[in-house]
């Protein structure tokens, strides 16, 4: 009798499932890196919008970045889990040896694993482009992007499991056109005065000033993280407490 697969090779097959998935539907592949590495050659190349002080390639790229965490971590994973909910999906991997912990795991996973492809393909883009981020805003940078990532899917799995798939999809995209407009593509500081309070407090803002003030002026962004840190708080735990495995 052969031994169990270790709890780690199942959660790492899952992974591995879900980031092919997600890579290989032409809808989440438009979503996820045609849309970002469009909006980074437009802003890039263009003189509007306003983006506001500095290097104009290097304001584009944190901006495609902060959109990239968007459209992958919150859009695609809301759609995905919110369909694989209504189809039964989740309530029968949650109950095999993979477990609801490994499935969620191997979600997050797959959203990281996406995630590097897009900033591998967007920072080269950028690069092109003229973007010339300062060695200090690396690792600030790449940890803006890890607190985005988990807001978003926290968001995401909050989404997807107390509404109908139906219902996930047309807000889902809704989402994403409110929050690429409030703080994710420009800073807030440009956005129209009533506008730049609430752009702050939303987890677009927070990201998307986070991503430029690392990648363009090489800084550590603590207010944004805070307000992305309380943010990852609230919706893990809303997730946790009102996500439906079925329905």
């Amino acid at each position: 009798m052969s031994a169990p697969t270790p709890a780690g090779d199942r959660v790492a097959a899952q992974a591995r499932f879900e980031a092919r998935t997600l890579l290989a539907n032409g809808e989440q592949l438009l979503v996820s890196v045609l849309l970002p590495a469009i909006a980074l050659t437009g802003l890039a190349l263009s003189s509007v919008p306003d983006l506001g002080p500095g290097r104009r390639a290097d304001l584009a790229a944190a901006g495609a970045l902060a959109l990239a965490v968007l459209s992958t971590a919150f859009t695609g994973q809301a759609i995905a889990t919110g369909f694989d909910r209504r189809s039964g999906v989740l309530r029968l991997l949650g109950t095999s040896p993979l477990g609801r912990g490994g499935l969620l795991l191997g979600k997050v996973l797959a959203v990281l694993t996406v995630l590097a492809v897009q900033v591998l393909v967007l920072g080269t883009l950028g690069l092109a482009l003229g973007w010339r981020p300062p060695a200090s805003g690396i690792l600030p940078g790449v940890l803006s992007l890890l607190l985005g990532t988990a807001v978003y899917v926290a968001l995401a799995l909050l989404l997807a499991g107390t509404v109908r798939a139906e219902a996930v999809l047309a807000l889902a995209n809704l989402g994403w056109v409110l929050l690429l407009a409030l703080g994710t593509l420009v800073p807030t500081s440009v956005l129209p005065a009533p506008l730049v309070g609430v752009a702050r407090a939303l987890p677009s803002g927070a990201l998307g000033d986070a991503a430029r003030a690392a990648f363009v002026d090489g800084l550590w962004p603590w207010g944004q993280w805070a307000v992305l840190a309380a943010w990852a708080l609230l919706a893990g735990l809303a997730a946790s407490r009102w996500f439906r495995w079925s329905g």
